[in-house]
């Protein structure tokens, strides 16, 4: 018997995405990004600064903070405002990662980027969204620095999107919602660049070990996903 998903999509089907660029007058790179029920404000902020380890080298930097609005979810959660939570200092992590696997340092200079992303509203899938929104913001900050002359040519090296795959009821299935993400049998994250090379995997089985088809079978649709997400993404940097 097939799953049957709570919000009647097919087992290879996104949720409704939509990217917004540009909605911060301040940032030098903006992005909003719906995921169904998940919404994430990306902004990336320009420093002509380098972390120590980087400094008088000539090259730049490029990381990320996450957080989740007390009132993002059906519950409020604590603000966390003295230090970030593992599940948050791994997810801000993943997304710096990310992002760094597809710039070129050097034709960055000695500045860095900030790209921050706050979860208004949770309905699973947060990194992954924080991940996809990101590259957004990210390519519009590069894309202002050599507008302005700042730098010459564009530190971009490639796209980078995420999604997440799981499985329910032995039935592989993409993007998982929170309804779905909180009962999977499976539950995995994948990040991949324009080229269909990865970043990152990250995944785990909550019940059953998971075997080598189904883990094929997911790859397969995270590599539909991801492919819709990168049209995604260049119909917000064309707009």
């Amino acid at each position: 018997m097939t799953y049957t998903r709570h919000d009647e999509r097919a087992a290879d089907q996104l949720r409704s995405v939509k990217i917004t660029p540009n909605i911060s007058p301040y940032a030098e790179g903006s992005a909003l990004i719906e995921m169904g029920g998940t919404k994430v404000i990306c902004t990336a902020s320009v420093e002509d600064r380098v972390p120590m380890f980087l400094r008088n080298k000539g090259l730049g930097w490029v990381t990320a903070e996450y957080a989740m609005l007390p009132r993002a979810t059906n519950t409020r959660t604590q603000r966390e405002t003295q230090r970030p939570s593992g599940r948050t200092a791994e997810i801000q992590r993943l997304i710096g990662r990310s992002l760094r696997a597809v710039i070129d340092t050097k034709l960055l200079g000695e500045r860095q980027i900030y790209c921050d992303c706050d979860v208004i509203q949770a309905d699973g899938g947060t990194r992954c969204a924080s991940i996809t929104g990101a590259y957004v913001a990210l390519a519009l900050a590069c894309r202002k620095l050599v507008k302005q002359g700042t730098i010459k040519t564009s530190p971009i090296l490639s796209e980078v999107a995420a999604v997440s795959v799981g499985i329910i009821e032995n039935t592989p299935i993409l993007d998982l919602a929170y309804q779905e993400d909180s009962n999977a049998e499976v539950d995995m994250n994948i990040v991949c660049t324009g080229e269909g090379k990865f970043i990152e995997m990250q995944g785990t089985a909550e019940r059953e070990p998971f075997s080598r088809q189904q883990m094929d079978e997911m790859l397969v649709l995270a590599d539909k996903g991801i492919k819709q997400l990168f049209t995604i993404q260049r119909y917000a940097l064309n707009a």
